[in-house]
């Protein structure tokens, strides 16, 4: 009997050892699976845009808790930004390079040559305009009356480098977005008396043109023209129409070393928006007056 016992327990101890062997190795096995695959869906990927090599054994511990985690491991986001966009030697522009385009451009959209120079075109009665705006003041006293620029529009762009770096300035395109009949609304003058002065590097775009262009005015020279952070450029622009309503934007080809692409320009995100007054009735707003007056009295 006590042989028997014996014996007994040695099967059972054998049976259990057997047990606990075999789960061990189911273990190890998941843990070399999970470690074989993760390479293939993460790191493997990622890094292979960044030097087409295969990852390396020190590797995969990273891509394998990213892959029970469900999120890409720190090396896999960081290949990712790096390389996820075009890069600068794809050329483009601003569209398709947030951020990286190396010049800046900031627009004023209307610009005074002179007191009686900006005119604008308002769907309202005097009575219902308030006094005129000036110039600083001019896109909030446009917004607020749905105004717009009349018979010609005068901009400013002032370029200037976003570093170091020589930028050159190609050309200037003007686009017409849409051009219909002129609106038949009141023409209010922001001021009285004429005269000024002629600035440098200005250019003229006649919208009644069946396919127009940015001409250089004043005898200067066109275009290209360099810049920098600490050289910028200003530039003025006049369209003009006597016969439509026309919504126009402009764009800005530039080249910086084998880099470039186009700068697209409008008002805040919108067409600028100019409309012939021919035939209009007229109102201006004298010095020390308190009301709008018609131009015919």
């Amino acid at each position: 009997m006590l042989i028997a016992s014996v014996a007994v327990a040695a099967v059972l101890g054998a049976v259990v050892l057997a047990v606990d062997l075999s789960s061990s190795g189911d273990d190890g096995g998941d843990r070399k699976a999970a470690g074989a695959a993760a390479p293939a869906t993460g790191t493997a990927s990622a890094v292979g845009r960044a030097d087409d090599k295969r990852p390396s054994a020190s590797a995969s511990p990273s891509p394998s808790r990213s892959a029970k985690s469900g999120k890409p491991s720190a090396s896999a986001s960081a290949s990712e930004s790096a390389h996820g966009g075009g890069g600068a030697d794809d050329g483009g522009g601003a569209d398709e390079h947030p951020g990286g385009v190396p010049v800046n451009v900031a627009t004023r959209p209307y610009v005074y040559d002179s007191p009686c120079s900006q005119h604008f075109l308002v769907d309202a009665e005097p009575e219902q305009v308030g006094p005129p705006a000036t110039e600083q003041n001019a896109p909030r006293w446009s917004a607020a009356y749905g105004a717009v620029s009349s018979g010609e529009q005068r901009v400013a762009l002032t370029v200037q480098g976003a570093g170091k770096e020589t930028v050159v300035l190609e050309a200037l395109h003007v686009r017409v977005v849409t051009k219909g009949a002129p609106l038949a609304w009141n023409d209010y003058s922001m001021g009285v008396g004429c005269g000024g002065g002629v600035e440098t590097k200005s250019f003229d775009v006649d919208l009644d043109n069946g396919s127009p262009t940015v001409t250089v005015k004043n005898g200067q020279r066109d275009f290209p023209y360099k810049v920098s952070e600490s050289d910028p450029e200003v530039f003025y622009v006049t369209a003009h129409t006597r016969a439509h309503d026309v919504r126009w934007d402009l764009s800005l080809d530039w080249s910086s070393g084998d880099r470039h692409g186009t700068v697209h320009i409008d008002n805040n995100g919108t067409p600028f928006r100019t409309s012939a007054a021919a035939g209009r009735p007229g109102y201006d707003y004298p010095l020390g007056s308190n009301e709008w007056i018609s131009r015919e009295e």
